[in-house]
């Protein structure tokens, strides 16, 4: 099983800022260059690299799968069954409600291999927190990840998809590496789910070397197509 490490550079009530320190959304824009990468992506890495943040990985031969986990939806066993079955490793972002009550589903995530990831304790808007606060929305989650599975996470994804170069820097002086994504589709609505031949068609259309791909487990339609997503993008000589 190939480790997802492989390609980065190694490199409650909470009080609320003013509205000055507004959050920025991130997006990877819908225009690419000629190895088909999308150009917003390649910007915010140019820009925040220097903070350990990233939306794609340098190594351009590989794609890198990411789920966002906000709640179960009766999907990530499954999930967890293909990625074993195709000897992939992912990148699972937990949230505290997440790492609280799945923990068959955590245990199995770290016993197979993959990686877990920071999403934040409450899954607040980092830039929208004072700077204690969002360090305890950061390193409150470590913790009890760290003591409760013996793990120690490295990767945060900022809730939200907001961040601001004063997050960026929060989570670095955690020790965090800051991951957002190249690639993506609209899955999250579990009562509006995208067709599953029209989503496959987009992802591969889509993919590129060195791609961040955000998924979210609640998804029916990335339960029924992620084997054959994953068999098209090898079949394109990306290692995934």
């Amino acid at each position: 099983m190939l480790s997802v490490l492989t390609g980065f550079v190694l490199l409650f009530s909470v009080p609320v800022l003013p509205a000055a320190a507004s959050a920025v959304g991130y997006g990877q824009g819908t225009q690419v260059n000629a190895e088909n990468i999308p150009l917003g992506a390649l910007d915010f890495d140019a820009q925040y690299a220097r903070y350990g943040a990233y939306a794609t990985t340098p190594d351009r031969n590989r794609i890198i799968i990411t789920f966002d986990q906000g709640y179960e939806n009766g999907y990530t066993g499954k999930i967890l069954d293909t990625l074993k079955e195709k000897q992939v490793s992912a990148i699972f972002f937990l949230t505290g409600d997440y790492a609280r009550k799945e923990t068959e589903l955590v245990s199995r995530m770290i016993q197979e291999g993959h990686m877990l990831g920071n999403h934040g304790m409450t899954h607040a808007s980092l830039p929208l927190l004072d700077e204690k606060a969002a360090r305890e929305e950061i390193m409150s989650l470590h913790d009890y990840v760290a003591e409760n599975y013996h793990y120690e996470m490295q990767y945060f994804r900022c809730p939200c998809g907001e961040y601001s170069e004063q997050a960026l820097q929060t989570a670095q002086a955690c020790g965090y590496k800051t991951i957002f994504w190249s690639g993506a589709h609209v899955d999250w609505l579990t009562d509006k789910q995208p067709d599953p031949a029209q989503s496959l068609e987009k992802l591969t259309k889509s993919a590129h070397g060195g791609e961040i791909l955000l998924l979210h487990s609640v998804s029916s339609t990335n339960a029924q197509i992620l084997g054959e997503l994953i068999d098209r993008l090898r079949e394109q000589g990306y290692q995934v």
